[in-house]
């Protein structure tokens, strides 16, 4: 690096001496100087010259001086190191140069092997600053990026660390949660360009919000579908907890926007979800030049399946026992043992619960006709013929009752 030093001094003799006594650092590139005779002089000097990396002044000058010449260099929006020139022994002008932010002071006459070691321990404190700043910018762009796709705790403590663990791909125990819209191809083919806009930009920034409050990942928007991770990249031991509570705060966020914007005329589609646990391999997927936090494996695949089988059960959130389990404290109720398309085996489904709602007696109600279903007794048809009697509205035991009623028995379910 060759430093650029601003030399400001009206004394006719100085430009030719620094350039005799600095002739060999000159040679090798190591410095470079440039001079002006006052503070106006300087001022234009900086202005032709951005490189100047420190400016070496004197007090006493014509025009403007050189304090306030300091005070016009603090004020800019990058700061010159500046060391101030003043007579052996003016210590007023010396403490006023240092309150004003000077880097330091040299006395005349001017000893040069002082002026020296003061370019060299000034000009390391320039360097240091320069990288000090360049690694601030690395880390708000790389918040800015991280930004996107993680809660606003864990983006900063990733910026904050460029060597962190968790973004190399790798095997990992996660909880899944997949998103999707009713009747969103419906909606894009019909509503104005700018409604479509404002609602989708609505839509999934809410959607996000509700994510990072429970620091989650949000691992992949596509439209109006959005992907979301927990425990990754970083240890959530809690996770499968977290995973079913965000999916119960989404599934509150856009039950209440639908509403928002059924009130204006837009008719929104239902919010499935679906949620999974299990191995995952995650982490950046984007090469070098793209950064792209993801996951790909069977436990996403079937944490998407889930969020599909919701359509046919007449439920908005569907989760799998490994979720439930892994909660501790699961409130909630089965679904049965979905034959989800790529799996050869059943997987036991769960709706779950806010605890009001699993607190109710039509919960009990469902669950001792569900257990008829799985014990193969056949009063579980009268059983959730009498849930449906009573709460029209709950679709899942409706789902059961036509089931039984076209012949189907337990509570293995082939979706169709």
């Amino acid at each position: 690096m060759t430093a650029t030093i601003l030399v400001v001094d009206d004394e006719p003799d100085l430009e030719a001496l620094v350039l005799q006594k600095f002739r060999r650092q000159i040679r090798e590139g190591t410095v470079t100087f440039v001079f002006a005779h006052d503070g106006v002089e300087a001022l234009e000097s900086i202005a032709a010259n951005p490189q100047v990396d420190m400016v070496v002044s004197d007090i006493n000058m014509p025009r403007m001086d050189g304090l306030s010449l300091l005070s016009k260099l603090q004020e800019a929006d990058e700061k010159k190191s500046t060391v101030i020139v003043s007579a052996y022994g003016d210590m007023n002008n010396i403490r006023t140069a240092m309150n004003r932010g000077a880097f330091d002071f040299l006395t005349k006459p001017i000893d040069f092997a002082d002026l020296e070691m003061t370019i060299d321990k000034t000009i390391r404190h320039v360097e240091m600053m320069r990288e000090t700043r360049r690694r601030q910018a690395e880390a708000e762009r790389a918040h800015a990026s991280l930004s996107r796709y993680f809660s606003p705790q864990i983006a900063s403590r990733l910026a904050a660390d460029s060597d962190s663990d968790g973004m190399e791909v790798h095997w990992r125990d996660v909880a899944v949660i997949f998103t999707d819209i009713t009747g969103f191809t419906t909606l894009v083919e019909t509503a104005p360009p700018d409604i479509l806009g404002a609602l989708l930009n609505e839509y999934v920034g809410g959607m996000t919000d509700v994510v990072f409050d429970h620091e989650g990942t949000v691992a992949k928007i596509i439209g109006d579908a959005i992907q979301v991770l927990f425990n990754a990249p970083g240890d959530q031991p809690d996770y499968a907890r977290r995973a079913i509570a965000c999916a119960q705060a989404l599934d509150a966020w856009a039950l209440a926007f639908a509403l928002r914007w059924k009130e204006k005329g837009i008719n929104f589609g239902a919010t499935r979800l679906g949620v999974h646990a299990g191995p995952a391999l995650v982490g950046n997927f984007g090469g070098s030049r793209f950064f792209d936090y993801t996951a790909y494996g069977d436990t996403i695949n079937t944490a998407a399946r889930l969020e599909s089988a919701n359509k046919y059960l007449g439920t908005r959130i569907c989760i799998s026992a490994a979720v439930a389990d892994g909660a501790g404290d699961f409130r909630g109720r089965p679904v049965g043992d979905l034959m989800l398309r790529g799996r050869s085996e059943p997987l036991r489904a769960y709706e779950p619960m806010l605890a009001d709602a699993f607190a109710a007696p039509a919960t009990a109600q469902y669950s001792e006709a569900f257990a008829r279903l799985e014990a193969g007794d056949a009063a579980a048809m009268p059983a959730f013929a009498a849930v449906v009697g009573a709460h029209g509205d709950d679709t899942l035991a409706g789902f059961h009752l036509k089931r039984l009623l076209n012949g189907a028995k337990g509570i293995r379910i082939h979706l169709e």
